[in-house]
C-alpha cells in the first residue's frame, strides 16, 4: 500500500509540474463571437470585412461581437458594393451582429468607353510626288526580213493621181 501512495504522490507531482507551463489565459473569458454569413448574387465575390478577414461568397466568418463593421464586396466585371454590420444586443443581453446573413446583389459594370475612331490623316493632292511619268511609245523594231522586190519604175506622168472619193462598188447581179 505504501508503494501505491508513493506512486500517487509522484504522479501528482509530475501533473502539477506539467500544468505550471500552461498560462492562465485559457481561463480568461474570450470575447464573444458571432458567425456572420455573407452571400452575393452572383456568387464568387470577395467579401472583405473592415477587421481584415476575407472570404469568397457564399461563406461565413466568426467576428468578435464587440462593435460594428463594414464589409466590401468585389467581383471582376461588377461594380463594388458595401454594407454595414451593426452590433445589436438581444433582450436576453446576448450581443449579435446584424444583418445576418449579409446579402448583396452586384450590378454589372458598364462596358469600357469605346475609343473614338482614329482620325485618318488627310491626304493632300500630291502634284509632283505621285505623278507618274508617261511611258514613251515603243520604238518600232527594225524588220530583219528581206526587202520586197522593187517594182518596175513607173514614170510619174503615167501614174494616176489618187481619188478623194471611194471606188465605185461592183455591180450587183439580179436574180430572176
Amino acid at each position: 500500500m505504501q508503494m501505491h501512495r508513493c506512486a500517487a504522490i509522484a504522479f501528482a507531482s509530475v501533473t502539477l509540474a506539467a500544468c505550471s507551463g500552461v498560462s492562465l489565459d485559457a481561463l480568461k473569458p474570450q470575447p464573444l463571437t458571432d458567425t456572420v454569413r455573407f452571400e452575393s448574387e452572383p456568387p464568387g465575390a470577395e467579401a472583405k470585412v473592415s477587421n481584415g478577414q476575407t472570404c469568397t461568397t457564399p461563406c461565413s466568418l466568426a467576428l468578435p461581437a464587440s462593435g460594428s463593421y463594414s464589409v466590401a464586396f468585389s467581383l471582376n466585371g461588377y461594380e463594388p458594393e458595401s454594407d454595414n454590420i451593426e452590433l445589436v444586443t438581444e433582450g436576453n443581453g446576448t450581443p449579435n451582429l446584424r444583418p445576418n446573413p449579409v446579402l448583396v446583389e452586384l450590378t454589372p459594370a458598364p462596358p469600357p468607353p469605346k475609343k473614338p475612331p482614329a482620325k485618318k490623316p488627310t491626304r493632300k493632292k500630291a502634284v509632283a510626288k505621285n505623278k507618274k511619268k508617261p511611258v514613251a511609245a515603243a520604238k518600232p523594231v527594225a524588220q530583219t526580213a528581206a526587202p520586197a522586190p522593187a517594182a518596175a519604175p513607173v514614170a510619174q506622168s503615167q501614174a494616176p493621181a489618187p481619188s478623194p472619193w471611194p471606188a465605185t462598188p461592183p455591180p450587183q447581179l439580179q436574180q430572176h
